[in-house]
């Protein structure tokens, strides 16, 4: 039988890098990874609306460095920094209630130009239209061409499972352009998952984004 593998492990130290770049003690290592694991969620779901595509976490002896990747910089930060200031806060008070440390906190925004080259990105815009209730053949249709119109796009596969403009039984669809080779380590490949929370349950939706082949310099 074959084996399911996440594209980004399956190219770790080839083409990706950790999401979480730190060292710990033995002791202090089970808070430190909760802490990463919690904030990570917890932010995913606070900046879901704000087309988040990357979470990034670096630490150092006493600073909390968080990197966060969005197509919608200006919306995030809000007037004179508040949105990230309240950010801030919230976050702080978070890691205070784990290990009790009062670690200082950073937040770096960067933005995305080539935001419908992005698989984390175009899962969400696929999840927003479903919640809108459109056609998920529509869909499917016009996010591909859009995403497609990229120079940096050779290849997208996006797939649909559940029940599908509310029919009985559940199913599986997918539409595909282009090529994506999921077993050559040197293509560069982008994988996203996320759930539409519709009426009568929620739709599953995976894509998939080839950008070429990285070669060493």
């Amino acid at each position: 039988m074959t084996h399911t593998v996440h594209p980004y492990s399956f190219r770790l130290g080839i083409l990706r890098g950790w999401k979480s770049r730190w060292f710990a003690d033995a002791k202090k290592y089970r808070d430190q990874l909760k802490i990463d694991i919690m904030v990570r969620e917890w932010l995913s779901k606070r900046l879901e609306k704000m087309m988040i595509d990357n979470i990034e976490i670096e630490r150092l002896d006493s600073l909390f460095h968080i990197l966060i990747s969005t197509s919608r910089p200006g919306v995030l930060i809000g007037r004179r920094g508040e949105g990230t200031e309240k950010l801030k806060k919230e976050i702080k008070e978070k890691i205070k209630k784990i290990n009790g440390e009062n670690s200082e906190v950073k937040i770096t925004i960067e933005e995305i130009k080539d935001a419908e080259s992005r698989a984390s990105i175009i899962s969400k815009m696929v999840k927003e239209e479903l919640e809108k209730r459109r056609r998920f053949r529509r869909v499917l249709k016009k996010i591909i061409e859009k995403t497609m119109a990229n120079r940096k796009v050779q290849g997208v596969k996006i797939a649909l499972s559940g029940r599908l403009d509310g029919s009985e039984m559940g199913r599986r669809e997918w539409l595909k352009r282009g090529k994506i080779p999921l077993q050559t380590l040197r293509s560069d490949v982008e994988f996203s998952r996320e759930k539409a929370h519709l009426p009568y349950g929620d739709i599953g939706i995976k894509v998939w984004v080839y950008k070429g082949e990285v070669f060493e310099k």
